[in-house]
């Protein structure tokens, strides 16, 4: 019988020194000859660990108990933290955290071979590091054993919902309502039928999208209304595909998110892509603007332009922009957005950019500047085109740092571009995303 691959784990903490950290909320030693991650170790800390998975080269633990903190180390702000999933760097301090994302990000962009940046960005941040969550979804779980229903992030490294009372991270309005949220879904008829909540919140309102997968009776609706009504939250059901969501009193209530310093506000649907961190979207366009550094004679493209987030701004600047999304339905509510903002200079078009460029109109034309933000799996697609678009500063927003360098690399060492300028923004505080903004010149 071949032998299982999966080792038996020690029972008793073991005491290690961490030599190392990445930004991801491990600190990495080794022991044994394996290579160990431990997850909320700092480095430079001893540390005693619990293992939770071991192979003949690699193993990974937690932390049990800090003997020598290091310096960068806080107190947490959620007692859930550790378990729940949705952050991993609550116990580092917010300096510390921007800093080892910056250093990953260059990392990143020197292993891909893309070089240093010509100007390091300071990184961008909010004034505060919680509360900012306005886009989320909770997932809900009724559990008969403890009669109780659970709302609120997943557990790390697995698929139960975590136990939550609150969120600092989420907006106030839904952050501090997890635990009467619960309650409340325990007193249904269908409470082990909804499997997850839709947060969307604009500048005024918290709206809540309850996915069913039953009926609801008449005392169930009544009981979700009566609920938001006296926490000032507004309910939509969701019965099926996106084309279900409906109010569940009234008519459909218009959302909107502003960006001051353009006098600009956009309208959106509880489940459009919207940033999540609104006071870092507004520094991030701003940033953008500043590095794209337009005037009336440039002819601008905007890829994956969403709502038109960037585009509009850049058309208050510019003399021309035209906008490409790959979501029609997007692609529409920015003509909306446009006309609402009274701005007539943008041209729009629904196009899949991940299905290779054909002979779009869009694409016949020249530019003199680009801005993308792509989703996770990067622009690697579009790259030729970029290079032979004429345009001569590119600024490239990314959710991935990994996709991002690579694509570095590829503007850089094949296509004639030199990487200028480069930073992190703090979007996603207390976890491991990175997001960042590049500036290529040519």
């Amino acid at each position: 019988m071949a032998r299982s691959k999966h080792r038996s784990l020690p029972a008793e903490p073991v005491t290690v020194r961490i030599e190392g950290a990445d930004s991801s909320g491990f600190g990495n030693a080794t022991v044994d000859g394996r290579s160990l991650r431990v997850h909320g170790a700092l480095d430079g800390e001893l540390v005693t660990f619990r293992y939770t998975m071991m192979r003949r080269d690699r193993a990974e633990g937690v932390v049990v108990e800090v003997l020598e903190a290091s310096p960068d180390r806080v107190v947490v702000a959620c007692p859930q933290f550790g378990t729940c999933g949705g952050c991993s760097l609550q116990h580092q301090s917010r300096a510390a955290q921007v800093r080892d994302k910056q250093r990953s990000l260059f990392s990143l962009l020197a292993q891909h071979g893309a070089g240093e940046p010509a100007r390091e960005l300071p990184p961008l941040l909010d004034e505060s590091s919680w509360g900012y969550r306005r886009k989320a979804r909770l997932g809900v779980k009724y559990v008969p054993k403890k009669g109780r229903v659970l709302v609120g992030f997943r557990e790390r490294g697995s698929g139960f919902i975590c136990e939550t009372s609150h969120c600092p991270v989420l907006d106030p309005a839904i952050g501090e309502r997890l635990l009467p949220l619960a309650g409340m879904i325990e007193r249904l008829s269908i409470r082990d039928r909804i499997p997850q909540i839709e947060v969307a919140i604009d500048d005024h309102h918290c709206l809540l999208v309850f996915r069913l997968l039953a009926e609801a009776t008449a005392e169930d609706l009544a009981l979700i209304a009566e609920f938001c009504r006296q926490h000032r939250l507004i309910p939509y059901l969701q019965s099926g595909g996106e084309e279900t969501i409906q109010p569940l009193t009234g008519e459909p209530r218009e959302l909107y998110y502003r960006l001051p310093a353009q006098q600009l506000k956009f309208r959106f649907n509880p489940t459009d892509f919207t940033q999540v961190n609104s006071g870092l979207n507004r520094l991030m366009v701003g940033r953008a603007l500043e590095l794209l550094a337009l005037d009336r004679s440039d002819r601008v493209l905007d890829l994956f332009c969403g709502l038109g987030n960037f585009t509009l701004p850049m058309a208050q600047i510019a003399g021309r922009v035209t906008a490409v999304e790959g979501d029609a339905g997007l692609v529409q509510r920015a003509k909306e957005n446009a006309r609402l903002n009274r701005i007539g200079n943008v041209s729009y078009h629904a196009a899949d950019l991940y299905a290779g460029v054909g002979n779009e109109p869009w694409l016949r034309q020249s530019y003199d500047k680009v801005l993308l933000d792509p989703p996770r799996s990067g622009a690697w697609e579009l790259l030729p085109w970029l290079a032979a678009s004429g345009a001569t500063g590119v600024v490239y927003v990314s959710c991935n740092p990994e996709t991002l360098a690579r694509d570095a690399a590829e503007l850089t060492g094949r296509f004639g571009f030199r990487l200028s300028a480069a930073g992190v923004m703090d979007m996603f505080p207390h976890t491991a995303h990175i997001e960042s903004i590049a500036l290529f010149e040519r």
